[in-house]
């Protein structure tokens, strides 16, 4: 059983990535694997802290042994509900529980966010992929939409990392047969999320117009171009488009095995009465 104001890594691993799953506040000096869905922040006073969204906070330090039991003591004093990782980031590794490789992270601008910039009007591959940051990488990363000619040039002028474009000089692209999305999955590391690997094959055959790759990528195509068709903002597309992978991702990790159809969710039927003779 935890200790007292601590979530143990078990509890914690089936919040991870899903929508309003505690935000997970990590205070290690090593930012090169993490939680999936950590944010950084300084660890000298956690009450200055910006708000990190999420329903709650959980932090996170090398071995639970102080530094995130204080940090979320202090969150709490400043009415934020928190509670520390139960013998920290060591005993999620020791759980052999998800992790995120943080190698090819882009660097963080002053906000502490990391930046992207893709085309305009998104269909499939640049919401797949704004979802796979936010909810694995860095959740409160910033999306730029431009023109596509513009792409590069604004990402050199406001250092944001270019995705889902066609140039050699760009590393998140399509690789062969396999698209942007694949390409992310396997650089951070989350090839071992067997739901992630499921999701990604999706976003392939509908992003790639091979719909034979999975059958759920023709659902996923008619309702991405049915989102740009009902979004003149890409912003706004983006938020809709959150919801369809939350969705879809949670399908893939715990629903694949529900049926449905017009009688598994009626109620079972009453025997007809037998009338006993005298």
């Amino acid at each position: 059983m935890p200790a007292l104001n601590t979530i143990s890594p078990d509890k914690l691993a089936r919040l991870v990535a899903l929508p309003g799953s505690p935000s997970l506040v990590d205070l290690r000096s090593d930012t090169s694997i993490a939680i999936p869905g950590s944010v950084f922040r300084a660890q000298s006073d956690p009450s200055s802290w910006r708000p990190v969204g999420g329903n709650s906070v959980v932090t996170i330090d090398a071995e639970g042994t102080g530094g995130a039991v204080a940090a979320a003591a202090i969150l709490r004093s400043e009415g934020v509900s928190a509670e520390a990782l139960e013998g920290g980031f060591a005993a999620w590794l020791a759980g052999g529980l998800p992790t995120v490789s943080l190698t090819h992270l882009p660097p963080r601008h002053t906000d502490g966010r990391t930046w992207w910039v893709t085309r305009a009007r998104p269909k499939v591959d640049r919401i797949a992929c704004p979802w796979l940051i936010r909810r694995f990488i860095d959740s409160e990363a910033r999306f730029l939409f431009v023109a596509p000619s513009e792409v590069l040039t604004v990402a050199a002028q406001q250092q944001a990392e270019p995705f889902d474009v066609s140039d050699d000089r760009v590393m998140w692209s399509h690789r062969g047969e396999f698209c942007t999305f694949d390409v992310m999955v396997d650089a951070f590391g989350l090839s071992g999320d067997e739901a992630l690997t499921r999701l990604a094959a999706i976003v392939r055959g509908a992003d790639t117009d091979r719909l034979d790759v999975a059958p759920e990528a023709a659902g996923l195509l008619a309702m991405s171009l049915g989102l740009s068709r009902i979004y003149d903002d890409d912003h706004a597309q983006l938020e809709a488009g959150m919801i369809v992978y939350d969705a879809l991702y949670r399908w893939s990790r715990d629903a694949r095995g529900e049926k449905h159809n017009w009688t598994s969710h009626q109620p079972g039927r009453v025997p007809a009465h037998k009338e006993v003779s005298a």
